[in-house]
């Protein structure tokens, strides 16, 4: 009888270590890992996923979550739902934290992407004509930034606001009906509109061809607030394992891969003088 209660005690330790082995391997393999969930706004993010490549090997995985419009990745970064994100410019994130009284950061730029002009109706911006209607995105900065390049186009005059909206707008030259609506419709608004302004992003979801453009931006010192960025909460700016993904991001390897991807359409910011 003792010693069958020997047995019963030596089996319950056995199996009790055997479990604590077990747990302790579950956690270390756990701790190895670091899951970074990261926002994006569009169908895909070739740099971003050239990166997750990058840092997979110093056990970093990144998780890219979608989101079908700007209005979402910041509430999801400040909600704690993702914990970086990866789709808007400097102007827009200081805009979004001044209306919604978030804390988001910079925590490093990515690409440079020119906003354009495009058309399914006429081939040349000087084809414009008064009555002609023109689509641009609807949220303040990129209405801002679309109301820039049409006057650097020469269709309209602005007063000297930072950041114009419709009402900014002092002379209208050619006489064109300007409407806006969300960024992410841009594109699909082409069969219906003479033309239309559309983000870089948008623009090559819907398969535009950036070449036949009818008009672009041209990138200068002016072009800084529009560069793209990675973002996250203020707690997390000095996060290691998020300055670990920033590095991967500005690497020569990520820089070829836009150029080539791109075109020139899109460029890697860090990689520009003029935009430091």
């Amino acid at each position: 009888m003792l010693k069958n209660r020997i047995k019963g005690i030596l089996l319950i330790f056995i199996t009790a270590l055997s479990l604590f082995i077990l747990a302790g391997c579950g956690g270390n393999q756990s701790s190895k890992e670091k899951v970074v969930k990261v926002g994006i706004c569009g169908a895909n993010d070739p740099e971003l996923e050239r990166v997750a490549q990058i840092v997979k090997k110093e056990g970093i995985r990144i998780k890219i979550v979608q989101f079908s419009d700007y209005s979402q990745p910041n509430t999801a970064l400040a909600n704690g739902e993702i914990d970086m994100n990866d789709f808007q410019t400097y102007t827009f994130q200081a805009d979004w934290n001044k209306k919604h009284k978030t804390n988001i950061v910079t925590l490093g730029t990515t690409v440079i992407a020119p906003m354009s002009l495009f058309s399914k109706k006429i081939t040349n911006i000087k084809q414009l004509k008064k009555g002609d209607r023109v689509a641009i995105p609807n949220d303040v900065t990129n209405e801002g930034r679309a109301l820039q390049l049409l006057e650097s186009a020469g269709l309209i005059e602005l007063d000297n606001a930072k950041i114009p909206n419709l009402q900014d707008i002092k002379k209208n030259k050619v006489g064109i009906k300007i409407s806006s609506l969300d960024a992410g419709q841009t594109a699909k608004s082409l069969d219906d509109v003479t033309a239309a302004c559309v983000n870089s992003g948008v623009a090559s979801d819907a398969k535009l061809n950036p070449d036949k453009a009818i008009y672009r931006e041209k990138i200068t010192a002016k072009s800084k607030p529009y560069v793209n960025i990675l973002s996250a909460n203020a707690k997390d700016k000095n996060n290691p394992t998020f300055k670990k993904i920033v590095k991967a991001y500005h690497t020569k390897e990520v820089a070829d891969l836009i150029t080539k991807k791109f075109h020139g359409y899109e460029s890697p910011a860090w990689t520009y003088k003029v935009l430091q």
